[in-house]
């Protein structure tokens, strides 16, 4: 029998154990050119363990819901930002970390204007998108030695839109 889980609304508290959310909430920080762009400062924290941050372009194919999540990885030497370069909703899996391999995964549908900020070493699964295009930008370490972990779930999970 697959085991089933369902994707919730994207939302700070709930994402807190696994990264941050990006979103525009609340006022501004400040406002700057002359009052016509409000700042929300400081949204995420980049973690790496040497190296320096990059900003990277990812264009990953849409998947439908349901959707079968058979692969989670990890980032050990870094944390890794994903930001939608466009207004669609997508995917975003993530699972703690149980002794070195994934524990149980959560499935959340980031909205359009949600990105997200994992932690480091916080066990995902791939990029995502629900629809095209699936243009990404990406932030995270570049720099020397592996930097990847990857983990087949074994049976895979079925990832369902909750209520």
């Amino acid at each position: 029998m697959t085991r089933i889980i369902q994707a919730a609304a994207l939302n700070a508290r709930a994402f807190a154990p696994f990264g941050d959310v990006l979103e525009v909430a609340g006022a501004p920080d400040k406002l700057i050119n002359a009052g016509l762009c409000g700042r929300h400062h400081d949204r995420a924290t980049l973690d790496f363990a040497d190296g320096r941050a990059g900003i990277s372009l990812f264009d990953a194919t849409p998947r439908a819901l349901p959707y079968t999540l058979d692969l989670l990885e990890r980032h050990p030497e870094g944390s890794q930002c994903f930001v939608p370069m466009h207004g669609n909703e997508w995917l975003v899996t993530v699972a703690p970390d149980r002794g070195g391999v994934p524990g149980d995964p959560v499935a959340f549908l980031a909205a359009a204007g949600q990105a997200v900020n994992l932690h480091r070493g916080t066990w995902h699964g791939v990029l995502t998108p629900l629809h095209a295009p699936g243009l990404f930008a990406v932030i995270d370490r570049i720099g020397p030695g592996p930097n990847l972990q990857e983990y087949r779930l074994d049976p895979p999970i079925q990832v369902e839109r909750g209520a």
